[in-house]
């Protein structure tokens, strides 16, 4: 049995691909197994060397990380993309991370904006709406050079214990693209499970290499999902002061799109109109409604080992105000 099962979900299959597997052939710690999950639909992974999953068609992130899960029994789970590839110490620096308490259950790698030297993440933020962004995104990366607790991983490259996994529970498949690492990152810290920041781990990142940075394909998921996230995590308090965060980020996404900055104005320069995002937006609320009694249900069902209060207290710590959100 590999001490690390490393799933990489791919639905181009093309050249990152390779990239990202030649750097793990590199790593310092060689005790780990990689099940690549091809959600190209036409079988285009042929690797040797690696398990590969191959679907009938695009599953989505979690489900095709899940599946590696579940075909895996290694102590650690890591999730990394396939626009990425990783520096030679990146596993064995969270390995050793997370060996150090039993209470860490996930690590996050200080991941670097491919070409760039700017940070990509350096973990993740939560805003008072449900949206979630990097934390230290465009930042200087050398600015991030301490280990530290922080919130939640970003499922673009993050090591998992599994023990954690197998109580709070997987990816939920339902969110299809986006945010499902936010959920499950914040399910985990209602159980009390702890996250370090591990910046000798180097992960570099193409950054919405598959979907794009700015689609109609993003636009939609995150807003639905980033919904999704506060229903079923918020404490009551917190989500029931979400929807004028939710107005607050609206406001400030208008502002910068009218001084050509921001998300809206990216998605406006791809060649997208703004009647399109004003209709994902409401499709996104129509969705929730659907959703609403199976995502109560699990909200129901969290694991909690903190309380409200603490949980709150967590939340502020970790925070991102809307206009950084619609800034960024």
């Amino acid at each position: 049995m590999a001490l690390v099962t490393i799933a990489i979900p791919t639905l181009a299959a093309d050249d990152g691909l390779s990239a990202c597997l030649d750097s793990l052939r590199a790593q310092i710690l060689g005790d780990f197994e990689v099940i690549v999950i091809d959600n190209s639909g036409q079988r285009r992974v042929c690797k040797t060397g690696v398990t590969v999953i191959a679907n009938e068609r695009n599953v989505g992130f979690g489900a095709a990380v899940n599946q590696a899960f579940r075909q895996s029994s290694s102590p650690y789970f890591a999730t990394l993309n396939d626009d990425t590839t990783v520096e030679p110490g990146w596993l064995s620096a969270l390995a050793a991370a997370m060996e150090q308490r039993p209470e860490i259950g996930m690590c996050a790698p200080r991941i670097i904006l491919a070409g760039d030297g700017r940070l990509d993440s350096a973990g993740m933020l939560v805003c008072g709406d449900g949206s979630s962004k990097q934390r230290g995104h465009l930042q200087p990366a050398a600015g991030y050079n301490r280990r530290e607790e922080i919130l939640l991983p970003s499922g673009c490259a993050a090591l998992y214990r599994r023990a954690m996994l197998e109580e709070i529970g997987l990816f939920d498949e339902e969110f299809f693209l986006y945010c499902e690492d936010t959920d499950l990152g914040l399910r985990a810290r209602w159980a009390a499970w702890e996250c370090v920041y591990v910046p000798d781990a180097v992960v570099e990142h193409r950054y919405s290499h598959s979907a794009g940075r700015a689609s109609p394909l993003k636009a939609y998921y995150v807003e639905r999902n980033r919904l999704f996230v506060a229903v079923k995590n918020f404490p009551l308090p917190v989500l029931c002061v979400t929807p004028l965060y939710e107005l607050a980020r609206y406001f400030w996404h208008v502002w910068y799109a009218l001084r050509g900055r921001g998300a809206a104005a990216a998605y406006r320069d791809s060649g997208n109109s703004g009647f399109d995002l004003l209709k994902y937006v409401v499709s996104a609320h129509f969705n929730l409604v659907k959703q609403w009694p199976r995502l109560w249900k699990q909200r129901k069902a969290l694991r909690r080992r903190l309380t409200s209060r603490q949980y709150r207290a967590l939340l502020r710590r970790y925070s991102v105000g809307p206009r950084q959100v619609a800034e960024l």
